[in-house]
């Protein structure tokens, strides 16, 4: 029998002006956590054609950080509800400093992949820990207020994030590799606010095993299916020997993380939560909402580079809409969810925004009118800033405190699972279609398309001649369209999920009430 203890000390509720002093501590690491991963958006592709890398490898470095992300905000979580929130808060911290200068130090892609891999498990714990922070200070009905703040700042790192990234890559005194640097020293800043005003109780349990087993079978499975994803059609058939292994293995190898967690005394996902209605519907939500806000960032950003020839600069503010319309609509909605103690209308109608932002995406090409896109993507951003946090609040609302870190951060690793997947499957299906359009234009044009495939498969456009540039450019802007209406399907999922959660008032006290608990 385990027992439990509470630090004492830690017991007494936060005021309002503690709350908001731990509060910008919070932020301010969530700000520079988000940012490091949007600022790479406009910045990869020079990153990329500096290093010689190829598109699969593009995609690569955003899927190796989301897969380490995803994989261990379970696990975080999970310790946040048997030791101190506050210090996993600040290990999560150091780990993210340290992955951004080894980035910042690589000196080829396999070399960065790894880099951004290792920097994933501290980003995976400060996006996760500090929504358990947040909840484990704020009673659900007041978070919807609190949730417009950590809008703003998510709004800020992903409107920001491009546009500095872009600057640094546009500014020769500096170059790609302070996009990683730049990060680091703001984090610092965090940390010491953190260790000054975040107070919280700390649960002392003994007997605890974290289940490291069942982290790593979820890891080691979606790892081997998102390979598959990335090489299938490519450099094997989708019917091979290699394709039956691949996607053999990661069934097994998911079906037997499954069954660990439904024996292991503290499962890394906690089965009985997730079978619950309103977290499976959820996590349902949270995969197609983690598809549209990753694969947005990522190839919006690249689209407008690579399929329209804009600076990276110029990329990062052509990128604003989506991220004026997230931080808008979480602010808005944040504060309307609070008054009315409503949550289920605004996570519907942000779903079905986000649908029809991604349906306008998806007839892009390489001259599409700028306004049309500005358009669509600040509906796109509408959509997510309405549901992204507010799926977490309607989870977090239907479970114990005790509960609430494992609970938080299920949501958090299904939407990074979406973003993960997203990135890697619309990244292949990118791949797979500038290749063939490029094949095509080429043979029409008379160029043999062997004795180039070098060339057009490297991302550094300035070493092609004009002409074939005018071939890559115009593949990849007719192509991006076409992954679009892709996540447009999935999006539709989510309304769905929407629809079918219970409507519930939100709560107004931080735990639920002793009768209730189980």
């Amino acid at each position: 029998m385990s027992s439990t203890t509470l630090d004492r000390a830690e017991q007494r509720p936060m005021t309002h002006r503690e709350i908001m002093e731990a509060l910008s501590g919070l932020l301010l690491v969530l700000f520079v956590a988000m940012a490091s991963s949007t600022i790479v958006s406009t910045a990869l592709p020079s990153i990329i054609g500096d290093l010689e890398g190829s598109q699969t490898q593009y995609t690569w470095v955003v899927t190796a950080t989301l897969l380490t992300a995803t994989a261990s905000t379970p696990i975080w979580g999970k310790l946040s509800d048997l030791y101190s929130k506050k210090l996993l808060v600040q290990i999560s911290i150091v780990v993210f400093i340290l992955g951004s200068l080894i980035a910042g130090f690589t000196q080829n892609t396999e070399q960065l992949i790894a880099a951004r891999a290792f920097q994933g498990l501290g980003m995976g714990g400060v996006q996760a820990l500090v929504q358990v922070a947040i909840a484990a200070m704020i009673p659900p009905r007041e978070r919807g207020r609190y949730n417009g703040y950590l809008g703003g700042v998510m709004a800020l790192a992903t409107v920001g994030g491009p546009l500095l990234g872009g600057v640094i890559v546009d500014t020769d005194a500096l170059g790609w590799r302070w996009c990683f640097f730049i990060g680091a020293p703001v984090a610092v800043i965090a940390l010491i606010v953190l260790q000054k005003t975040l107070h919280l109780p700390v649960l002392r349990r003994d007997d605890v095993k974290v289940d490291y087993l069942g982290a790593t079978l979820i890891a080691a499975g979606v790892s081997v299916i998102l390979i598959w994803v990335s090489f299938v059609d490519d450099a094997f058939g989708w019917f091979s020997w290699q394709s039956g292994a691949m996607v053999g293995g990661g069934v097994l190898l998911l079906g037997l993380a499954v069954w660990v967690e439904s024996r292991v005394a503290e499962p890394i996902v906690p089965l009985p939560i997730v079978r619950q209605r309103t977290t499976a519907l959820a996590i349902i939500g949270s995969l197609a909402v983690g598809m549209a806000m990753f694969g947005g960032s990522v190839f919006l950003g690249q689209y407008f580079q690579i399929g329209r020839g804009y600076s990276p600069t110029e990329a990062g503010l052509l990128m604003i809409p989506m991220m004026f319309g997230i931080l808008v609509s979480s602010t808005v909605a944040g504060r309307a969810i609070t008054r009315s103690g409503r949550i289920k209308p605004y996570v519907v109608a942000g779903t079905i925004i986000l649908v029809i932002g991604f349906a306008g995406l998806s007839v892009l090409d390489h001259d599409t009118s700028l306004w049309y896109i500005g358009t669509v993507m600040a509906a796109v951003g509408v959509g997510v800033g309405m549901s992204m946090q507010n799926l977490v609040l309607v989870v977090q609302n239907t479970v114990a405190l005790k509960d609430i870190g494992a609970a938080s951060s299920t949501i958090a690793f299904f939407r990074s699972l979406g973003g993960t997947i997203g990135v890697s499957v619309l990244g292949a299906v990118l791949a797979r279609r500038v290749s063939d359009s490029i094949t095509e234009q080429l043979t029409a044009m008379g160029v043999p398309a062997g004795s180039s495939a070098s060339g057009t498969g490297s991302l550094d456009l300035g070493a092609l001649p004009d002409q074939i540039q005018h071939v890559v450019r115009a593949a990849y802007g007719d192509a991006t369209g076409h992954i679009f209406l892709i996540s447009a399907g999935v999006a539709v999922i989510g309304v769905i999920a929407a629809i079918a959660l219970k409507p519930t008032k939100l709560r107004s006290t931080v735990d639920l009430a002793p009768e209730r608990q189980p």
